[in-house]
């Protein structure tokens, strides 16, 4: 109970300090504020306050809050004509996917090399998937080193989140901050109009998710909910800005909480070898964004931020803040993130066991 007592006013605290780094940040200009000003702002004191009670703390239901609204607004992008946009793309996804699957796996084969892990840890490790899905995964794996596994995916998380905006609206991809405007005006309506509807079938909807086990409930739920509801022809209650930056602050805070200072000091090598990886896999990005952009006549930005391998949620907040085309982002990004949760696994433990089976048949010297 006491210790309840003392995460209330470190959470309060955190907050605070969430929303100063996100004015700060909107200030100086710095791309999607919301969101990297948190990240950056609760990173930093984690680094500089230790004692118990200063200490940053962030519930987990907060993030999930915030990936709520951000697959609400998803959800509105998902027109009809969206839809048949993404259908005609399926196999290009597919291919992509594969591809990026591919690029994985040899980015892990050289961090093995360089940081001295074994294989198995390493290919978990570079898997472009959500860092507390990957990291379960980790853990049900025997002989996984989970540690390892979490340096890599939190480094990962971070590069991109902090890459990917800046690169989104350099001149080399061409995006504008603050072009995304509002959300598609045919298929929204004031708050409040139908809104109880909204929530119901949300709320339903992340029920079933959790218990069919559906990644990232909290976030892709409202998503097909929101998509399904308004291909039946109901108008979607728009949310204001307020919300969708709020809803940036909570899942940035969660991110800069996820990287431990104390880790980053025991593995520096690791962290090093992981941190070139990132930049391999962002480089890999950029090159497969190319490709789609020749295949569909899709632009640049909107290309890299459908192939960056960060998250759903994060990659849709900057596609909407830069102006890129956020159904298509979002399409890519649930049909990776659908990918890496239900065929990887099931490939990677199949690889797993027959990599274990050659090593127990080897003749011990």
């Amino acid at each position: 109970m006491a210790r309840r007592y003392v995460i209330v006013p470190r959470t309060l605290l955190t907050a605070v300090l969430a929303v100063a780094g996100a004015l700060l940040f909107r200030i100086l200009h710095i791309p999607v504020p919301w969101l990297l000003g948190p990240m950056s702002a609760v990173f930093v004191a984690s680094l500089l306050l230790r004692g118990e009670a200063v200490r940053p703390s962030w519930s987990p239901a907060l993030r999930n809050t915030g990936m709520i609204i951000v697959g609400y607004a998803i959800g509105l992008s998902f027109t009809r004509e969206a839809l048949i946009q993404i259908g005609y793309q399926l196999p290009t996804m597919i291919v992509l996917a594969a591809l990026l699957m591919a690029l994985c796996a040899l980015i892990a084969l050289l961090c093995s090399r360089l940081a001295g892990v074994d294989l198995p840890t390493a290919l978990i490790g570079c898997v472009p998937g959500g860092l507390s899905q990957v990291v379960v995964l980790a853990e049900e794996m025997r002989g996984v080193n989970v540690t390892a596994v979490t340096i890599f995916q939190v480094v990962r998380v971070l590069l991109i989140v902090l890459l990917v905006p800046l690169l989104a609206v350099s001149p080399l991809l061409g995006g504008s901050p603050g072009a995304g405007g509002p959300l598609p005006v045919e298929t929204t309506a004031p708050l409040g109009t139908g809104f109880l509807l909204f929530v119901l079938a949300g709320a339903l909807a992340i029920w079933l998710g959790q218990l069919i086990k559906l990644p990232t409930p909290y976030m892709v739920a409202p998503i097909l909910s929101t998509a399904l509801l308004i291909q039946l022809g109901l108008q979607a209650p728009e949310p204001p800005a307020a919300f969708l930056q709020a809803a940036q602050l909570l899942i940035g805070v969660y991110v800069g909480l996820l990287l431990k200072p104390s880790q980053a000091e025991r593995k520096l090598r690791l962290l090093s070898v992981a941190v070139l990886g990132s930049l391999l896999l962002i480089a890999g990005s950029l090159g497969m964004a190319e490709l789609v952009g020749r295949m569909h006549a899709i632009d640049h930005m909107t290309g890299f931020l459908a192939m960056a391998p960060g998250g759903m949620d994060q990659m849709s907040l900057i596609a909407h803040e830069v102006g890129a085309d956020l159904p298509v982002v979002s399409a890519y990004q649930l049909f990776r993130l659908m990918f890496v949760y239900f065929i990887v696994p099931p490939l990677l433990k199949l690889l797993l066991q027959r990599l274990y089976r050659s090593r127990m048949s080897r003749p011990q010297p």
